[in-house]
């Protein structure tokens, strides 16, 4: 396995002082890069863990904070924080943002090769950086089917890819629909993978916190999402002498 090398990184976004995870390869060389958000709780260490991950894969990976250094397992907490933020693009943006300043500022980091990925919340972050026409290689959302405002998927420059289960009751059948009208309206290459029987936050593995209804684990289609994510990073961040092998 090759060394990682891992720290906290503390920066300032949304009236708060952020704690992401930076997870660096072996070498010296600059590398691929990816930012990473999570799930409406905030940071924890199943996206500490993925960082580390991609980083074992050779790139440089940050897993960025949503609320301060709080991970929210309230749920009555999370939705207070996550639905307004849901509902204010530019604040998601801005959250984005300096996430990104931070990987970019990263000595490690080749600053023409970096896609973001994210997890409900995370997720909906990526799209708009996509949305904000940040340069990206690729941007993957997992149960975070937020469309933007009219118009402003054109500005994606980069394949789009998104993950959601077949049951989960927050991302509807409607919310699927409109994700898919607006990928194909702005002419992107963009998939959507719709995973059987799975509920929201099906690629989370249980922590200890409340049982939310709707919301449920499925280990297989989890590593499924996983090497479908890493696939799509391979496909546009590698030059092609590079061979990323998934986990």
């Amino acid at each position: 396995m090759a060394t990682v090398t891992t720290r906290t990184v503390q920066y300032h976004a949304d009236g708060l002082t952020m704690a992401g995870h930076l997870a660096l390869p072996a070498g010296d060389e600059r590398r691929p890069a990816v930012l990473l958000g999570p799930e409406g709780p905030g940071l924890s260490d199943v996206e500490r863990r993925r960082a580390e991950a991609l980083a074992e894969l050779g790139y440089v990976a940050l897993a960025f904070d949503l609320h301060g250094g709080q991970y929210l397992a309230d749920p009555e907490a999370m939705l207070a924080r996550c639905m307004p933020l849901l509902d204010d693009p530019s604040r998601m943006r801005d959250i984005g943002y300096a996430a990104l300043d931070v990987l970019r500022a990263e000595p490690r980091t080749d600053p023409g090769r970096i896609a973001a990925i994210g997890y409900g919340t995370g997720g909906a972050i990526a799209l708009e950086l996509g949305r904000a026409g940040v340069d990206l290689r690729a941007i993957a959302t997992v149960n975070g089917l937020i469309t933007g405002q009219p118009g402003e998927a054109a500005r994606i420059r980069c394949p789009v890819w998104a993950g959601i289960g077949s049951e989960d009751p927050i991302m509807s059948a409607a919310k699927r629909e409109a994700f898919a009208t607006e990928m194909q309206s702005a002419g992107l290459d963009w998939r959507l993978v719709v995973y059987g029987g799975a509920l929201h936050a099906f690629h989370h593995p249980p922590v200890d916190q409340p049982v939310v209804p709707g919301v449920g684990y499925h280990a297989r289609h989890a590593q499924r999402a996983w090497r479908d994510v890493v696939e799509l990073l391979g496909e546009n961040l590698n030059d092609e002498a590079e061979i990323i092998v998934g986990s």
